[in-house]
């Protein structure tokens, strides 16, 4: 079945597009309101479910929180544990050595593998650093 494709879906696509900080629903819709002021939290989930099963954009979930990106190409991310960011690493930024035949053994045919790195970003380190020198 086709959808149509509605200019809140178009707007909502645009924000996430964007921006690179991987967007909360409500922050979404915060930027939604701007183009369309009497948009509904429920219509940007709506919007958010049917662009995601459109696979033009990617959800996100850390067990607390959803957060979406438009980036659709396969790539890695790191959360940041102090500040929450999240940051699109690139799979030639870092290598992993998946060795997957003793899954194989055990009947387990593995399509895809997802990665996501947590630690502290760049920026909340430098942070640390003077908090310490003062």
């Amino acid at each position: 079945m086709q959808r149509r494709n509605t200019n809140q879906r178009k707007i909502i696509y645009e924000i996430i597009k964007s921006t690179d900080i991987h967007p909360t629903a409500d922050w979404i819709y915060e930027k939604a309101k701007a183009y369309i002021p009497n948009i509904s939290l429920g219509t940007v989930y709506r919007n958010l479910k049917v662009l995601k099963e459109e696979g033009l954009i990617i959800e996100i979930n850390d067990g607390r929180q959803s957060r979406f990106d438009a980036r659709t190409d396969r790539h890695y991310h790191f959360k940041c544990l102090k500040c929450e960011s999240i940051y699109d690493i690139d799979l030639d930024m870092i290598h992993f050595n998946m060795d997957v035949k003793n899954l194989e053994k055990k009947g387990f045919k593995v399509n895809e593998a997802n990665v996501e790195l947590e630690g502290i970003c760049p920026k909340c380190l430098r942070e640390v650093k003077v908090e310490k020198n003062n």
